[in-house]
């Protein structure tokens, strides 16, 4: 059973940092495209971040480019998501999701398809 765990959210000042973790706890983690997605309240889901199976590709929606890094370390089984500069357009819940091994690169954000239960960052003064 394959099972996607998020933690690191909370709650922060504008312009502060968090980082987002997430374990795989299945055991084909190093096959695997992995990407954040954040929903804010009312709005749909929405593409954040995704890498690689071996962190060498990675993409980011254009509101985050510059702000926040995604990266993950195979041995651990994570993925992570630094966020620095905060903004509260950024309170959202994330969630982590993995994409079928289809291939070696990143695919399209529809093709993710297992999804952790999401963290909740909310930025506020």
């Amino acid at each position: 059973q394959v099972r996607l765990v998020e933690s690191g959210g909370g709650l922060v000042q504008p312009g502060g940092s968090l980082r987002l973790s997430c374990v795989d706890l299945g055991r084909t983690f190093n096959n695997h495209a992995m990407a954040w997605f954040r929903q804010a309240p009312g709005r749909e889901r929405e593409f954040v971040s995704a890498i690689n199976w071996n962190g060498g590709s990675t993409a980011y929606a254009d509101s985050v480019k510059g702000r926040f890094t995604i990266s993950r370390d195979n041995v651990k089984n994570t993925v992570y998501l630094q966020m620095d500069s905060l903004s509260p357009e950024d309170t959202a819940i994330y969630f982590c999701a993995r994409r079928p091994p289809l291939d070696y690169g990143l695919g399209s954000p529809v093709e993710y398809d297992t999804w952790g239960q999401g963290t909740q960052v909310t930025v506020s003064s």
